[in-house]
């Protein structure tokens, strides 16, 4: 087995304990050997939990020599600064979605990364999942014919009913495009490749929301972001996508996303999960059926990026939850909501090498 890659954890709230359970007990290629939060009382938490040797402060966690491979799971206002500080203190960094707040500060996390010959990776990461594998395997294989449309749908009434402190997702930085968006975009971009150019309408339909979580019961919160967000995309191939992401609806039939073909149509799992079911239909057929997914990997697997990037840093191969495709699907919001401020249709500057697929009949756990 190849050697573990000593791995550092920054930000201990609640998202990391289920990276933390994986990497300790499925994902055997990696070492948690330090974790740091703000809070110093978080760091201290999951260190106990996890049996991780140290805690640190700010600045002595990127003087830590031993550690190779900083996972950030901090909020999304310090992705950026933590990727920098990371990249720059010599290590390789993967964070959480999204992989920033605008398009000037991913460049700066890419560019950084390639000039120090570091990687740089980030979620979401559920395009590895059984579910959506076993699809990019359906259509690469021709099951729907070429690939002509997609669509893709993240249809709810926002967070302030059930999240503890949700004034953040109406914030600048938040709206359902940058909190949904990544796990839709990211699935439909690794199953049929790059956005070309992309025409987008937003809105705000309720100018404040009234929580009433437990936590927070009456706050009002003026809603500084779009909560409404749709966009046509056009791919490099041809295909023509369709996506909207909204907090302003209460229901909806709508599916998460249909990729359709010229000779069959396919629906997508829901891509904040990692497992199934999988959905076709062909000519003739009377209904949808299902079919079977051969990829391990389908049950909440967070944290397998960074064990598939800390193979990539032993083995000298590509990583598949990289730098250039997080980017991309940055640009891909930025520019829906750039086009709707202009009015104009926007073309994008980014391109990506798709991931390859894992092989079939892997364990739970490996990736090679």
């Amino acid at each position: 087995m190849a050697r573990k890659v000593k791995v550092g954890v920054v930000g201990c709230g609640v998202i990391s304990e289920i990276y933390m359970q994986n990497l300790t007990n499925r994902f055997k290629n990696v070492e948690i050997v330090a974790t740091m939060d703000l809070i110093r009382e978080r760091a201290e938490h999951r260190a106990k939990q996890f049996n991780v040797p140290k805690v640190h402060d700010l600045e002595d966690f990127y003087k830590d020599p031993e550690i190779e491979l900083v996972v950030n799971l901090t909020t999304p206002q310090s992705h950026t600064d933590v990727d920098l500080r990371s990249l720059n203190a010599g290590k390789h960094v993967y964070s959480e979605k999204p992989f920033g707040l605008n398009k000037a500060d991913g460049k700066k996390v890419i560019e950084l990364a390639k000039s120090k010959g570091l990687l740089v990776g980030c979620a979401p990461e559920t395009f590895l999942g059984g579910g959506l594998q076993m699809c990019r395997k359906l259509i690469d294989e021709g099951w729907i014919g070429s690939p002509v449309a997609a669509t893709a749908f993240m249809m709810c009434h926002g967070h302030e009913s059930w999240h503890p402190d949700p004034a953040f997702y109406y914030d600048f930085g938040g709206g359902p495009m940058f909190d949904m968006g990544p796990y839709y975009l990211t699935a439909l971009v690794s199953m049929l490749g790059p956005v070309k150019k992309v025409a987008g309408a937003t809105k705000i339909t309720f100018p404040t929301r009234t929580a009433t979580c437990k936590e927070k019961y009456g706050e009002i919160i003026d809603v500084k972001i779009p909560t409404y967000v749709t966009g046509t995309l056009t791919f490099d191939s041809g295909v023509i996508g369709t996506i909207i992401t909204t907090f302003d609806v209460w229901d909806s039939h709508l599916p998460n996303i249909e990729i359709y073909g010229s000779e069959g149509s396919l629906r997508v799992p829901d891509p904040n999960t990692f497992g199934g079911p999988v959905f076709y239909k062909k000519p003739g057929m009377n209904d949808w059926k299902e079919i079977p997914v051969l990829f391990a990997h389908q049950e909440n697997s967070r944290g397998i990026g960074v064990s598939d990037m800390a193979l990539s840093i032993v083995n000298n191969r590509k990583h598949r939850a990289h730098g250039d495709m997080a980017y991309h699907v940055l640009d891909v919001m930025c520019s829906i909501h750039d086009s709707s401020d202009s009015d104009k249709i926007l073309t994008l500057d980014s391109k990506f090498e798709r991931p390859a697929l894992f092989p079939l009949g892997l364990m739970d756990g490996v990736l090679d």
